[in-house]
């Protein structure tokens, strides 16, 4: 019974630890210009020859966010820079996921960091058991921040909506690692989703997908 009733503060305190280790200063603002750092020494890459993106689009400029918060203090610390973002533009929310596999560490770290219920969303139902293409928590009638790793479109977050549409939840936030175009603010906006990316490729100094041609 001790254990159960210490379980939520010794969680919180592994986090912190594991936020201080990582020499993160305590204010919103330095955990972000921190993250920006990881991802650009730790994810980033500029290619010879142009890559084809999950959007369908090419790039010369890959940023690999899997790569980048490998590292445990690393993902804490992005799961911590998307509640604060959450918290300041003043979003409640009570369950975080979205496609996988873009969005399951983000939903996994997010539930740990800020005490929240995950979830993932399945390409396809894996087609016995519940059949499902939500898994994880229950989703009727909760709150949702949705999230994904690296974002052109926001095409592939839009089917995770629907999913959570059905399950009834409510997405009151869409989030990413970083957006590599203008285009998700406006996918986003026609569906009637607030969308806040941590970053955009103005932050990593690289060209929004599309435009590399003419830089």
């Amino acid at each position: 019974m001790e254990w159960q009733r210490r379980k939520g503060p010794v969680a919180s305190i592994a986090v912190n630890h594991v936020l201080v280790s990582a020499g993160v200063d305590s204010t919103p603002e330095a955990r972000r210009s921190a993250l920006l750092d990881i991802l650009k020494t730790k994810g980033l890459l500029e290619l010879d020859e142009p890559v084809e993106l999950s959007s369908g689009a090419l790039s010369r400029f890959f940023l690999d966010g899997k790569k980048a918060l490998a590292k445990g203090a690393d993902l804490a610390l992005a799961c911590q820079c998307l509640l604060d973002l959450a918290a300041e533009a003043g979003i409640e929310f009570d369950a975080v996921g979205g496609l996988t596999l873009g969005a399951d560490q983000f939903a996994h770290g997010v539930a740990i960091v800020g005490n929240k219920e995950w979830f993932v969303v399945r390409k396809q139902p894996k087609g016995r058991g519940t059949d499902r293409y939500v898994e994880g928590a229950s989703l009727s009638g909760k709150r949702v921040l949705l999230v994904d790793d690296v974002i052109t479109t926001g095409g592939s977050s839009l089917i995770a909506k629907e999913r959570i549409d059905a399950e009834g939840g409510v997405v009151v936030l869409a989030s990413t690692l970083v957006a590599r175009s203008d285009q998700p603010a406006s996918t986003f906006a026609a569906a009637g989703v607030t969308f806040l990316p941590l970053a955009t490729y103005a932050d990593l100094g690289i060209p929004a997908v599309g435009t590399e041609a003419a830089a």
